[in-house]
């Protein structure tokens, strides 16, 4: 028997990776975040699948079914949205699996910067101007955030931001970044980014407070803030230069 992670992508159903797809087809049992994670994405698990909502259950209630999953002989898929390396809750489920002695894999999923980028049509790392991305987030009530890692370290840096879970704490964003940034820094907010229902607002750092008070977003958004969401007259990277020799181009 074994817990198969699986990461679900940022919203969209078909943007599940083809080995996800397949685990939750092969599991007669599948966990999944239903507050988070799209209907849609059930439709893979096959007829008769014991499905579990995990959004109303604690942590001690998940265990006693990945348990009972163990005494039964049946695979178990667990549904999270996103990706599993960040910010998925994956960890503390791993620890107790291990108590258990129960066998586990993961399946990576699309990250919502990487949809939220799609959707605003952009590359993040643009050459000389942007070659870095930190993803990050504000302290909440699900967890604090380490004292070094403050919005005000990274911004020192210059890289382009991604700031998840923070929808609430706009105040916050702009006074932080701000000084390092600047007032006229772009900023794009990506609401349920591959949903239906996406949702896009640009803006600076001047701006955004203003904007998003004109158009309120409450939840299940991303933040950019860099230099690099607005680029244009940048200098081309020496990847497609026809003079760049590179180890599979073999020019004369």
């Amino acid at each position: 028997m074994t817990v198969h992670f699986i990461g679900a992508g940022p919203g969209a159903a078909d943007l599940i990776t083809l080995r996800g797809a397949r685990l939750l087809a092969s599991c007669p049992v599948c966990l999944y975040a239903g507050s988070i994670v799209a209907p849609e994405l059930l439709d893979h698990c096959a007829p008769g699948t014991k499905l579990v909502d995990t959004a109303p259950m604690s942590l001690d209630e998940i265990e006693a079914e990945y348990v009972a999953a163990e005494k039964a002989g049946q695979d178990v898929a667990r549904l999270h949205s996103g990706d599993l390396s960040v910010w998925s809750a994956v960890a503390e489920q791993i620890r107790r699996l291990e108590r258990n002695g129960i066998a586990y894999t993961l399946t990576p999923g699309v990250p919502s910067f990487a949809a939220a980028a799609a959707a605003l049509k952009r590359e993040l790392t643009i050459p000389e101007v942007a070659q870095s991305l930190v993803l990050t987030r504000v302290s909440g009530r699900a967890s604090k955030m380490p004292p070094g890692e403050t919005l005000s370290a990274f911004g020192r840096t210059g890289a382009t931001l991604a700031i998840h879970l923070a929808i609430h704490a706009i105040e916050q964003v702009v006074t932080e970044l701000t000084p390092y940034y600047g007032g006229d820094c772009p900023v794009a907010i990506v609401f349920r980014a591959s949903w239906p229902d996406e949702r896009v607002i640009r803006a600076t750092l001047e701006t955004v407070a203003a904007a998003l008070a004109a158009d309120p977003i409450e939840r299940t958004a991303l933040i950019f803030v860099g230099r690099s969401l607005a680029a244009e007259d940048f200098t081309e990277s020496s990847l497609y230069d026809p003079y760049y020799q590179r180890r599979f181009r073999n020019r004369q």
